[in-house]
């Protein structure tokens, strides 16, 4: 992530549901994933069940959907290409074109440490890789600055480390293990994506919770069926700076949130023609929270006598999340946020934390994506 992004991310919508479109032209004929998938995709399922008493769900799909390619030097030259990302790489203005699974590792670098549990990997993977093709399928280049390329490489869309980074600074820097585990990952879900009634999913996911993720339509106004709350109790433990406090004064906060210009109630002073004004003292700002989201985040809450969403709060201040508490002392606001991001989809931390109880990726996204499938790429495009 260079700056890890499970550090720093304050980030606003990132992914929205779009209509499928007709087949990018770039995806060539189907048989370019029909190339064996690692035996160690076979994710073990009866190693420990999920939380809540609910029964191991179904391996993710295997090579053996697909007839096995032809082993031996003729093998290169008979598999089709991977279809190709072009990446908007944001500091250099360059396009980078790349196969899809090179793709896929790059963005494995900047989502994700390469620290965490490889099952935790092999879910970041899978949820990277759902994310671009449903964004090539559908034709959307939104947010993309420069004609040509079909994604940039920030949050916006997702984090990406270019080919040269990751062979001067990785490969070449002393990192070369490191690369090689999030390779792995990669290798070992090769061409395996998440669907919901047969289509690729919006496969949004984020730092870390602060005990529950949210659904779709408490942070989006969309509500989609496998976005939704659920629990997510493993980051708590485990989270470099699970819950931080930020400060600001009274001012910061009436300027952020605009209500310079408003009625805040306040004490009265006489100036010097007699006449009273308003005037913000440090006993001022009434705050009240007035109602919670499915996910425990911050739904509506009133500041200074205006009503304000969570989100609202959280990216007019850059808070961490909308998962905060208020307190005050003095002239200053202390705000205490648990978690890191959004909170719709997946938990990163909390993907890292099921790995470390034994969890598999197919365990991981099960639970964060809720009644989801596991499909082939190949198997998809021949609908």
């Amino acid at each position: 992530m260079k700056d890890f992004r499970y550090l720093r991310r304050n980030k606003s919508t990132r992914w929205h549901s779009r209509p499928l479109a007709p087949r990018l032209r770039r995806l060539g004929p189907v048989a370019w994933l029909a190339a064996p998938i690692l035996a160690a995709l076979l994710i073990p399922l009866a190693v420990i069940p999920l939380h809540r008493g609910q029964p191991a769900p179904p391996a993710l799909p295997t090579a053996t959907a697909a007839p096995a390619a032809p082993a031996g030097p003729e093998a290169a030259a008979q598999e089709v290409p991977q279809p190709k990302v072009s990446v908007y790489l944001s500091r250099s203005g360059q396009i980078e074109t790349l196969p899809l699974e090179e793709y896929v590792s790059g963005v494995l670098a900047a989502e994700m440490p390469a620290s965490f549990e490889l099952e935790a990997l092999k879910a970041q993977a899978v949820a990277a890789r759902t994310f671009i093709l449903r964004r090539l399928l559908a034709g959307d280049r939104s947010g993309v600055p420069v004609p040509g390329a079909d994604v940039t490489d920030t949050v916006s869309h997702q984090a990406y480390v270019s080919k040269d980074t990751l062979e001067r600074k990785w490969k070449l820097g002393g990192r070369s293990a490191d690369l090689a585990k999030l390779q792995r990952a990669v290798l070992e879900t090769r061409g395996v994506i998440m669907t919901y009634k047969g289509q690729p999913i919006t496969a949004s996911f984020f730092a870390s919770s602060g005990g529950y993720t949210e659904n779709s339509e408490e942070y989006w106004n969309a509500a989609i069926p496998y976005l939704r709350s659920v629990t997510s109790p493993w980051e708590k433990e485990i989270t470099p700076n699970y819950a931080v406090t930020s400060t600001f004064t009274i001012s910061e906060i009436l300027t952020r949130l605009g209500l310079n210009d408003r009625v805040i109630p306040a004490s009265k002073n006489t100036t010097q023609s007699g006449m009273t004004k308003n005037i913000s003292t440090s006993s001022e700002l009434p705050v009240e929270v007035l109602s919670l989201t499915t996910g425990h985040r911050v739904k509506e809450i009133s500041i200074g006598g205006t009503i304000f969403t969570g989100r609202e709060v959280r990216e007019k201040l850059g808070l961490r999340s909308s998962q905060f508490s208020w307190g005050r002392k003095g002239n200053k606001v202390y705000i205490t946020t648990f978690g890191n991001g959004h909170g719709v989809g997946m938990s990163q931390w909390g993907a890292n934390g099921m790995a470390k109880e034994g969890e598999t990726a197919t365990q991981i996204l099960k639970h964060y994506y809720s009644g989801i499938s596991f499909t082939q790429i190949s198997t998809l495009l021949k609908k």
